[in-house]
């Protein structure tokens, strides 16, 4: 054992009052993702576990425990949308967090309005400063190191769509912090806002 540093093996549990991995893997960007049914019943949902996974073409995933109804309708219409959460729209992204019936639609539950998309045939969320439409590149059940396999899905999407407030281009250069976007944390409810005072330049070594 190291001195002064808490080990453990995940397998065996943390022995920790919350799981420390969420808080130390983050501030994480928020998968806010909009799918529909073959029926056309919409969904909005929010993923803690998302990031960008690609240049070109620009390849953006969501990891949900569970296979839920985003994964279930992106995978009979591969199809979805991803949209930016901001400060001034945390509460409405909380709000499409609730538990509820495939049928319910989480825009009319979160008081937001759906916007057709250019692309893709899911409506995106028009309150949403920036917003990507994309399609389904890959459909991955996550396994163990053993070989396990989970009851964990991960969704890969091309970006085919992209839609920026033209406030947040400055000369052309999106300003991210402008944006006052949210990432997840760590613990049951901590969120945290991307400000300009964080920013810091560092230029890549030639």
């Amino acid at each position: 054992m190291r001195d002064g540093f808490h080990f453990y093996e995940p397998h065996q549990g943390h022995g920790l009052p919350h799981d420390p991995f969420n808080a130390i893997v983050g501030p994480r960007p928020i998968g806010w993702v909009s799918s529909q049914d073959r029926d056309g019943h919409l969904n909005l949902a929010p993923y803690s576990f998302f990031n960008a996974f690609n240049y070109t073409p620009p390849i953006v995933g969501f990891s949900s425990i569970g296979y839920k109804d985003s994964v279930r309708n992106i995978a009979a219409t591969g199809e979805f949308c991803w949209h930016l959460a901001t400060r001034p729209l945390a509460e409405q992204m909380n709000a499409s967090c609730a538990s509820v019936a495939p049928e319910v639609d989480e825009f009319a539950l979160a008081g937001l309005t759906p916007r057709t998309s250019q692309v893709v045939d899911v409506p995106h969320v028009a309150e949403a400063r920036v917003a990507f439409e994309c399609r389904l590149s890959q459909l991955i059940q996550l396994h163990s190191a053993a070989g396990e396999s989970l009851e964990t899905w991960l969704v890969l999407g091309e970006v085919v769509g992209v839609h920026i407030d033209q406030s947040l281009l400055h000369d052309g250069v999106y300003q991210t912090a402008e944006a006052h976007p949210i990432l997840r944390g760590g613990g049951p409810a901590d969120y945290f806002e991307i400000s300009a005072e964080q920013n810091f330049k560092m230029h890549r070594p030639g």
